[in-house]
């Protein structure tokens, strides 16, 4: 966990440079993140970056994926049994857009609740990767009201080149950072950009 500087309130790395100095340190501490895109776009990436930072114990649920090496299988848990999985301060939930289709979007909501309440008092921080093009609009933006943090991870085709870019559009009791944060997908996950163009 970051070490705070005087008067500012506990950070959490995000795991990626560039969107820690967007962020000026990182995650509040005891906060709800959503990160939503593309399966392509680099949510995943973000998540087991954001998981794996600094050798914190942190838990990651998977419900939809490939299980990988210290990940549990959630995929055929009820969300009301994943709370008592979780340890450490880096929880990820891989993927919310699978509760919502399982168990329907109240359900989702109410784990999303409970969690965040459990976040808080542990002074933990939840991430949930959203997938875009599958939820209705409402969905979309109910899951972002209960969020503490909403981030989107953006991927667009131009001319010969892939242009990836995230934005933070919502920081609970913080104004959100103006502007986009370009990044690239390499061999060791997600670097961002650390420098701003001067205009």
């Amino acid at each position: 966990m970051d070490i705070p500087e005087s008067g500012k309130k506990k950070k959490r790395s995000t795991g990626i440079v560039g969107l820690n100095l967007l962020l000026d340190g990182g995650f509040p501490v005891g906060t709800t993140i959503m990160i939503y895109g593309t399966p392509l776009a680099g949510v995943d990436l973000a998540a087991m970056q954001f998981w794996k930072v600094d050798g914190e114990e942190g838990t990651y649920l998977m419900n939809d994926g490939d299980v990988g090496l210290g990940m549990i299988d959630a995929s055929d848990l009820h969300p009301g049994m994943y709370m008592t999985h979780m340890a450490g301060g880096r929880i990820v939930v891989d993927s919310l857009s699978t509760i919502v289709i399982k168990y329907g979007i109240e359900e989702a909501l109410k784990f999303l609740r409970l969690a965040r309440d459990e976040m808080r008092q542990r002074g933990s921080n939840i991430m949930f990767i959203v997938y875009t093009g599958i939820h209705m609009p409402i969905e979309m933006t109910r899951l972002m009201r209960a969020s503490d943090i909403v981030v989107e991870f953006k991927s667009e085709i131009s001319q010969a080149e892939i242009e990836r870019t995230l934005a933070v559009h919502k920081m609970k009791d913080g104004a959100s950072p103006r502007r986009l944060l370009p990044f690239i997908i390499t061999d060791n996950g997600i670097e961002a950009s650390t420098t701003s163009r001067v205009v």
